[in-house]
């Protein structure tokens, strides 16, 4: 089994940045991919990000390019994602999950373990 605890977020000005970090225990995550995920109020989860176990391929979507980046340390089975630029908008509770089919794609479906979350709030 596979347990991931996340730590980071907060409370933010627009145009700052933050860092969530996610820990994976349990079993080894050899070969899975692992993504960040949001959920806003009243709104769906959605795909913010996903990295592939070598890191080999990355994914992200649209309204985040250019501002978050995803990677991890595989040694340390730990996954980030660095937010820069942030904005109101993206205030939601972040959710890092562990992808066993290492494709690490949009596909809510594909991501077997979550993360507790962990709140952001970006105040304008």
């Amino acid at each position: 089994q596979v347990q991931l605890v996340q730590s980071g977020g907060g409370l933010v000005q627009a145009g700052g940045s933050l860092t969530l970090s996610c820990l994976a225990s349990g079993r080894t995550l050899s070969s899975y991919a692992m993504g960040w995920f949001r959920q806003a109020p009243g709104k769906e989860r959605e795909f913010v990000a996903g990295i592939r176990w070598s890191s080999s391929n990355i994914y992200y979507s649209d309204f985040v390019k250019g501002r978050f980046s995803i990677f991890r340390d595989n040694a340390k089975k730990l996954v980030y994602l660095q937010m820069n630029s942030l904005k109101a908008e993206d205030t939601a509770v972040y959710y890092c999950a562990a992808d066993p089919r290492g494709v690490g794609s949009a596909r809510i479906n594909d991501y077997a373990h979550w993360g507790q979350g962990t709140q952001v709030t970006v105040s304008s």
